[in-house]
């Protein structure tokens, strides 16, 4: 078990600009997230990787089957107002950064609802904007942002996917840890999302470390 603080979740309003998404900071609380930070095993290569491909300690493991349970499902479900009973859902993580990572995107229309949450510690590279998700305006300049989040402290960021739902960060090289929960349109697609991520997963792990 783990406890998150769903009472400031329920309480949060959703904001509009530049499209509906919610940020909330502590979501997983401090001394939880020492314990869900200490189980997140070193990940040395970028990508996503399906968090059942990972040997992750206790208080991680409890984070993830938390985020996939049926409470937070009927959260975000409130939160937006949209049915998601039946949605599928992926999880992945990641824990680094590469040079090419956060370039400006849309995601993938397979996935309904877009859900991050933020492992990292506070360091000086966040505080330079480096690696912090931008909620854009549009899809042609990293600067011409809305919401900026430091990916620190078991923040969270939920935001349901359209057309115009432009995300990225500038450049980042390093650890960078988040969990990405999406739920899906049907299993056919969040099936053939995972058997991608999974054989990405499995190439990394035979491929030399850069």
């Amino acid at each position: 078990m783990i406890e998150l603080d769903y009472a400031a979740l329920a309480a949060l309003p959703v904001a509009e600009t530049p499209f509906r998404h919610i940020v909330l900071r502590h979501f997983v609380p401090p001394a939880a997230l020492a314990e869900v930070v200490a189980g997140v095993p070193p990940i040395a290569r970028g990508g996503s990787f399906p968090t059942g491909s990972l040997r992750l300690g206790p208080a991680a493991r409890a984070l993830i089957e938390e985020l996939e349970g049926p409470r937070f499902r009927a959260a975000v479900a409130e939160k937006f107002d949209l049915d998601l009973d039946q949605a599928p859902t992926m999880v992945t993580l990641r824990g680094r950064s590469r040079e090419k990572d956060g370039r400006i995107h849309c995601d993938s229309t397979a996935k309904r609802v877009t859900v991050l949450l933020y492992l990292n510690q506070a360091q000086e590279s966040w505080a330079r904007q480096e690696g912090c998700l931008r909620l854009l305006r549009g899809p042609s300049d990293i600067e011409n942002y809305a919401v900026e989040v430091p990916p620190v402290d078991g923040t969270l960021l939920i935001f349901p996917n359209g057309p115009n739902t432009w995300h990225g960060h500038r450049q980042f090289v390093g650890p960078r840890t988040v969990v990405q929960l999406n739920y899906m349109t049907e299993d056919s697609a969040a099936r053939s999302e995972l058997r991608r991520h999974r054989i990405s997963a499995f190439l990394k792990r035979l491929a030399p470390a850069a």
